[in-house]
C-alpha cells in the first residue's frame, strides 16, 4: 500500500508548488525587464537598403537567402565590390550568414564606428537623463573595445541591449571549431568583464580557445563567444520557460549551417544556453558532433537519447553550484526537465574540479576547462569522468577516441 507521504501524485503537487514560489518570488522582485523598440531597428534598416540595393547594376540577393546562395553571389564579386557593399551596407552584411567571415568582421568593424559616434553624441544629450547618458558612456566604452584591431567581430546588433558573436582563432581555417552558448544576462555590456572576467562571453570563449591550443598545439583551432541571442534577463520567468531558448536556438542552427569549412564542431552550453543547446539539437547540422553542458538546469527532455541528434552529449556540475536546487522538472512549460548529470538521462557525466561554483567552469586551470578544451580537439581518451571513474567514456569508437 501507498502510503501518504510518497504518494506520486503528491509529490507532483509539492514539485508543482516548489516551482510557482520559486519562480512567482524571482518574477515579483523586479529582475525581469520588457525592452520594447519603436520602429525598424539599425539591423532591420540596413537590411531593408540592401534590399532595394544594386551593385553595378545587378540586384542584390535576398538577405535571408540559403547561406550557399548568398556564397556563391559574394564570390562572384570582386574584392572592391565586396568591400562596397560592407561598407554601404554594415550590419546587413556584418549579419548575414553566407557572407565571407572576413568581410563580416570588415562590416561589424564599419558598423561599431558608426555605433560608438552615435553613443558618443548620446553622452553629451541633453535630452537624456543621467543615467541614460552614463549608459551611452558604458556603451561607447564597449565599442572602444570591440574596435580593438585584434578582434573578429562576426555578428553585432545594437538593438536593445545588444548582440554579439566574437571568434578567437582562424575561423575559415580551423579543424576544430568550438562554440560557446552562454545563459542568462547576456549582452553587450556584460559580453566582457575586468572582475571575473572567465564568468562572461567573451572571457570563456578565450580561455578555451587558449586550453584547446594548450590541449593539442598542432591542431588549427577556432573558438566562437555566441551572444547572439536575447536571453533572459535574470532569474524569473522568462528564465523559467523555453520562449528565449527557441529564439535562440534557430539563430544558433542558422550560424552553424553558415559556418565555413567542414570541420567537426562542439558546442559547449552553460545554464540557460544548454537549454538553447537543447532546444536546438534535433535540427543541429551533421557536423556538430559533441554538446557539453555545464550548470545546467536542464535540456527540455527527460533523456539525452531524446534530444534527436547524433552528436555526444556531455554534462558537468560543480559541487557548489546553486543551480542544482531547481526543480528539474517541467510543468506546463515552467522549468526545463531532467538533471543533464542524473544516471537516468544518460549523459557523459565529466569531472568538473577546481571550478568555482555556477559561474566558473572555464576558470583556467580547473578539470572543468581542461575537459571542455580536450573534447573540443577531439581528445576524448583523456577527458576525466565525474567520480573518478571512465563511465563517461564507454561506448566511445576508437576513431572517436583518438
Amino acid at each position: 500500500m501507498t502510503s501518504f507521504d510518497t504518494s506520486p501524485q503528491l509529490n507532483v503537487w509539492r514539485a508543482l508548488l516548489a516551482l510557482a514560489v520559486v519562480f512567482v518570488m524571482l518574477a515579483t522582485t523586479g529582475w525581469t525587464a520588457l525592452r520594447n523598440q519603436r520602429g525598424p531597428t539599425a539591423l532591420e534598416a540596413s537590411v531593408t537598403a540592401w534590399e532595394h540595393g544594386r551593385i553595378d547594376g545587378r540586384r542584390l540577393p535576398d538577405a535571408q537567402a540559403a547561406p550557399s546562395r548568398l556564397a556563391r553571389f559574394f564570390a562572384s564579386l570582386s574584392d572592391w565590390q565586396r568591400t562596397s557593399l560592407a561598407r554601404r551596407y554594415p550590419l546587413a552584411v556584418g549579419n548575414m550568414n553566407g557572407a565571407p567571415v572576413e568581410l563580416r568582421y570588415l562590416a561589424n568593424r564599419t558598423a561599431l564606428h558608426k555605433a560608438r559616434a552615435a553613443e558618443r553624441l548620446r553622452m553629451h544629450d541633453t535630452r537624456l537623463s543621467s543615467s541614460g547618458q552614463r549608459e551611452a558612456g558604458r556603451r561607447a566604452h564597449r565599442y572602444d573595445s570591440l574596435l580593438d584591431p585584434d578582434r573578429r567581430i562576426l555578428a553585432f546588433d545594437p538593438a536593445g541591449s545588444g548582440k554579439i558573436a566574437e571568434v578567437f582563432g582562424d575561423l575559415t581555417r580551423a579543424e576544430r571549431v568550438s562554440v560557446v552558448v552562454p545563459g542568462v544576462d547576456t549582452e553587450l555590456l556584460t559580453f566582457q568583464r575586468s572582475h571575473r572576467k572567465y564568468t562572461a562571453p567573451a572571457g570563456m570563449a578565450q580561455s578555451l580557445y587558449r586550453a584547446e591550443r594548450g590541449a593539442s598545439p598542432g591542431t588549427s583551432t577556432a573558438v566562437i563567444a555566441w551572444a547572439d541571442y536575447v536571453s533572459p534577463s535574470g532569474l524569473g520567468m522568462e528564465a523559467a520557460t523555453a520562449v528565449r531558448a527557441e529564439h535562440g536556438a534557430a539563430r544558433l542552427n542558422a550560424l552553424l549551417r553558415a559556418l565555413p569549412g567542414r570541420s567537426p564542431v562542439s558546442l559547449f552550453c552553460h545554464s540557460y544556453g544548454s537549454v538553447v543547446c537543447g532546444v536546438a539539437a534535433g535540427t543541429l547540422p551533421g557536423r556538430v558532433t559533441d554538446i557539453a553542458v555545464a550548470g545546467s538546469p536542464g535540456m527540455r527532455v527527460e533523456k539525452a537519447g531524446h534530444l534527436g541528434t547524433s552528436a555526444r552529449v556531455w554534462a558537468m556540475r560543480d559541487a557548489d553550484d546553486w543551480i542544482q536546487d531547481v526543480p528539474y522538472l517541467e510543468v506546463g512549460g515552467l522549468g526545463h526537465g531532467a538533471d543533464p548529470v542524473s544516471a537516468a538521462f544518460g549523459a557523459r557525466v565529466l569531472s568538473a574540479r577546481g571550478a568555482q561554483g555556477h559561474g566558473g567552469y572555464f576558470v583556467p586551470g580547473t578539470e572543468s576547462l581542461r575537459n571542455f578544451a580536450e573534447i573540443g580537439v577531439g581528445a576524448y581518451r583523456t577527458v576525466a569522468c565525474a567520480g573518478g571513474n571512465d563511465t563517461c567514456r564507454v561506448g566511445l569508437s576508437g576513431a572517436a577516441a583518438a
